[in-house]
């Protein structure tokens, strides 16, 4: 009844773990395009001090990523104890309800149009050789063992945040200012097409959707910016 595992069983990364980093990459990523230009278009639209935009761009930059990484790791670290008090609870409720835990299984099985003489003995198979990840599974849709790790999340964020916010600070900064708007705005542009195309594929959605949407918003957010800045 005991569940035993591999070094390598209790290491390697499942599917959704793997996804979990990249979506929080995705998403550090377009946070930080978009947190970014609206700062630097606020600051260019009020003052023409190129060391100034620089500096207020990156100042942006390192808040940006180090909120999303702060974030991903409180809401990641949220979900990961969650995870593990369903474990402790079927643990638990193995010892003191096991027939109630089997039927469980039964039932699980009869909705999938197996019988019920079948399904119960494919429930007593299952609980009979890994009771506690059987359960986890049927009943949490969760693979035992594997939690979502906010560390990954965070340093996915982190790092994601800082170059998507690298995109419009360097083209704001190092173009040639006759360059340096229209730069920024293709920049921002590309940047958040890329984001809209993979938060898409990841997520299995509308991928023209996803990056005209993504684009638009890149787009109003600049010119909400660049109407703030105006007004100092």
């Amino acid at each position: 009844m005991q569940l035993t595992k591999t070094k390598s069983e209790k290491t390697k990364q499942t599917m959704d773990e793997k996804l979990n980093s990249l979506r929080a990459g995705v998403l550090g990523s377009n946070d930080g395009i978009l947190t970014v230009v609206g700062v630097l278009f606020s600051v260019a639209a009020a003052t023409t001090n190129q060391f100034t935009i620089f500096i207020a761009g990156l100042s942006d930059l390192l808040a940006c990523a180090f909120s999303m990484a702060s974030g991903e790791y409180a809401s990641v670290s949220t979900q990961k104890d969650t995870e593990k008090a369903v474990v402790e609870k079927e643990r638990q409720l193995l010892k003191t309800d096991f027939e109630g835990e089997l039927h469980a299984v039964q039932r699980h099985y009869m909705t999938l149009g197996v019988k019920e003489d079948t399904a119960m003995a494919i429930a007593q198979d299952l609980l009979s050789k890994k009771p506690l990840a059987t359960l986890v599974s049927i009943k949490y849709d969760m693979q035992l063992g594997h939690y979502m790790n906010p560390w990954d999340a965070a340093f996915a964020s982190l790092f994601s945040a800082s170059a998507g916010g690298v995109f419009p600070l360097v083209a704001m900064t190092f173009a040639p200012a006759h360059w340096q708007w229209p730069a920024t705005i293709i920049a921002v542009s590309v940047a958040v097409a890329l984001t809209g195309y993979l938060s898409a594929v990841l997520g299995k959605g509308n991928v023209k959707t996803a990056v005209i949407r993504n684009v638009l918003v890149g787009i109003v957010t600049m010119f909400i910016h660049y109407y703030v800045g105006t007004l100092f």
